[in-house]
Protein backbone atom coordinates (compact mmCIF):
# COMPACT_ATOMS: atom_id res chain seq x y z
CA UNK A 1 0.00 0.00 0.00
CA UNK A 2 2.78 2.56 0.66
CA UNK A 3 3.64 2.34 -3.12
CA UNK A 4 0.23 3.06 -4.14
CA UNK A 5 0.04 6.03 -1.96
CA UNK A 6 3.39 7.25 -2.97
CA UNK A 7 2.12 7.05 -6.86
CA UNK A 8 -0.87 8.98 -5.39
CA UNK A 9 0.63 11.53 -4.01
CA UNK A 10 3.09 11.97 -6.94
CA UNK A 11 0.20 11.95 -9.34
CA UNK A 12 -2.00 14.74 -7.47
CA UNK A 13 1.03 16.71 -7.02
CA UNK A 14 2.01 16.60 -10.51
CA UNK A 15 -1.88 17.38 -11.39
CA UNK A 16 -2.17 19.75 -8.91
CA UNK A 17 1.17 22.05 -10.61
CA UNK A 18 -0.26 21.25 -13.85
CA UNK A 19 -3.19 23.22 -12.60
CA UNK A 20 -1.24 26.19 -11.36
CA UNK A 21 -1.37 25.31 -7.87
CA UNK A 22 3.07 24.93 -7.03
CA UNK A 23 3.46 21.29 -5.14
CA UNK A 24 6.94 20.16 -3.71
CA UNK A 25 7.51 16.02 -3.71
CA UNK A 26 10.12 13.77 -4.47
CA UNK A 27 10.57 12.53 -7.68
CA UNK A 28 13.33 10.90 -9.30
CA UNK A 29 15.05 12.94 -11.91
CA UNK A 30 17.80 14.93 -13.81
CA UNK A 31 20.20 15.82 -11.21
CA UNK A 32 23.30 17.88 -10.85
CA UNK A 33 23.46 17.58 -6.67
CA UNK A 34 25.99 14.61 -7.25
CA UNK A 35 28.02 13.45 -10.42
CA UNK A 36 24.96 10.65 -11.07
CA UNK A 37 23.10 11.97 -14.08
CA UNK A 38 19.53 11.34 -12.45
CA UNK A 39 18.52 11.39 -8.54
CA UNK A 40 15.98 11.37 -6.21
CA UNK A 41 15.15 14.74 -4.53
CA UNK A 42 12.93 17.30 -3.57
CA UNK A 43 11.45 19.10 -7.06
CA UNK A 44 8.99 21.87 -6.95
CA UNK A 45 6.14 20.81 -9.80
CA UNK A 46 4.50 23.73 -11.33
CA UNK A 47 2.36 24.69 -14.55
CA UNK A 48 5.27 23.35 -16.56
CA UNK A 49 5.92 19.87 -14.63
CA UNK A 50 9.07 19.89 -12.60
CA UNK A 51 9.73 23.78 -12.52
CA UNK A 52 12.61 23.62 -9.81
CA UNK A 53 15.29 20.97 -8.53
CA UNK A 54 15.81 21.65 -4.73
CA UNK A 55 19.46 21.41 -3.44
CA UNK A 56 19.87 18.14 -1.60
CA UNK A 57 20.92 19.60 1.96
CA UNK A 58 23.34 18.98 4.46
CA UNK A 59 24.70 15.39 4.90
CA UNK A 60 25.71 14.67 7.88
CA UNK A 61 29.17 11.86 7.78
CA UNK A 62 27.65 8.83 7.59
CA UNK A 63 24.98 10.13 4.65
CA UNK A 64 27.33 11.05 3.01
CA UNK A 65 29.61 7.86 3.54
CA UNK A 66 26.58 5.63 2.53
CA UNK A 67 26.34 7.63 -0.70
CA UNK A 68 29.82 7.73 -1.78
CA UNK A 69 29.09 3.42 -1.06
CA UNK A 70 25.92 3.50 -2.95
CA UNK A 71 27.03 5.34 -6.19
CA UNK A 72 28.72 2.67 -7.90
CA UNK A 73 25.17 1.03 -7.18
CA UNK A 74 23.25 3.32 -8.04
CA UNK A 75 24.93 4.37 -11.59
CA UNK A 76 24.48 0.53 -12.36
CA UNK A 77 20.84 1.02 -12.06
CA UNK A 78 20.61 4.15 -14.22
CA UNK A 79 22.82 2.38 -16.97
CA UNK A 80 20.37 -0.49 -16.97
CA UNK A 81 17.41 1.91 -17.71
CA UNK A 82 18.99 4.35 -20.13
CA UNK A 83 19.96 0.57 -22.11
CA UNK A 84 16.40 -0.38 -21.51
CA UNK A 85 14.83 2.80 -22.68
CA UNK A 86 17.05 3.14 -25.89
CA UNK A 87 16.25 -0.67 -26.38
CA UNK A 88 11.87 0.08 -25.57
CA UNK A 89 11.01 3.19 -27.23
CA UNK A 90 7.21 4.10 -26.26
CA UNK A 91 5.39 5.33 -28.99
CA UNK A 92 2.58 8.24 -28.60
Amino acid sequence: LSMAYAGARLGKSVLAGLSGKKRIECAYVASTVTDLPYFAQKVIFGEGGVIKVLPLGELNEHETKRLEELKPILQKEIDSGLEYAKANELSA
